[in-house]
């Protein structure tokens, strides 16, 4: 499991003590929280990667990624730390991959999104409405960070967004590598926490980001 994280001392603690309580080895990346992040993940028995210098969700997911394919896993946890996730809906992954056979599984809180708010589910349909398009095939929730992905997938794709992006990135690259790719129902769940995602702003450099993309790789789909 690799858990990027930033300013998240007040949710970091039960997040990781889920994922354990599974069984399941974390790997945390700081991404140069101030707040004491990285204290409270080593108090709940992750392992920690501290980062001098914030550089974006991306890239310290990219970072947490590289160190954990140093081990013999086939598959690669991802869960946000701001406890927008049920870490008991893992096994919902791990069920999904053994009777589907894909590559990525990305879960969906679309199905059931009365718990977020209003312009950040707008602001998701009109993202994951674009990414599908460019995927050749219908991803309802491209924005979740909960998703599990084989290590045959990490190793192939050339990752280099540094924010957000690097979600769609992930699943744009894959799906023009040939990679499946579906869905995993999951839940939506907003306690009023301030989120570092500002709609404007992040929408323009998301559509900024596609632009790039397909100019890079012309040849996808």
């Amino acid at each position: 499991m690799v858990i990027p994280a930033y300013q998240a001392r007040q949710t970091i603690r039960p997040v990781v003590e889920q994922v354990r309580a599974l069984g399941l080895p974390v790997t945390v990346v700081d991404d140069a929280s101030t707040d004491g992040t990285a204290e409270e993940a080593q108090a709940a028995g992750a392992s920690v990667i501290r980062r001098g210098v914030n550089g974006g969700k991306g890239a310290a997911l990219r970072e947490g990624i590289s160190v954990v394919l140093q081990s013999r896993c086939e598959w690669i946890l991802m869960i946000d730390a701001d406890g927008q996730h049920l870490a008991a809906e893992i096994p919902l992954f791990l069920k999904e991959a053994e009777q589907s056979g894909a590559d990525l599984l990305i879960g969906n809180r679309m199905e059931r999104p009365s718990g977020m708010p209003l312009d950040r589910r707008l602001t998701n349909r009109f993202m994951s409405w674009l990414i599908s398009r460019l995927a050749g095939q219908r991803i309802p929730d491209t924005q979740c960070g909960f998703r599990m992905v084989r290590r045959r997938v990490l190793e192939t794709l050339q990752l280099v967004s540094n924010r957000f992006e690097v979600e769609s990135e992930m699943i744009v690259l894959g799906a023009w590598a040939g990679f499946r790719i579906t869905s995993v129902p999951v839940s939506s769940i907003y306690r009023r926490q301030s989120s570092f995602i500002r709609p404007i702003r992040d929408t323009i450099r998301f559509i900024f980001f596609l632009w790039q993309l397909k100019r890079e790789h012309p040849h996808g789909r």
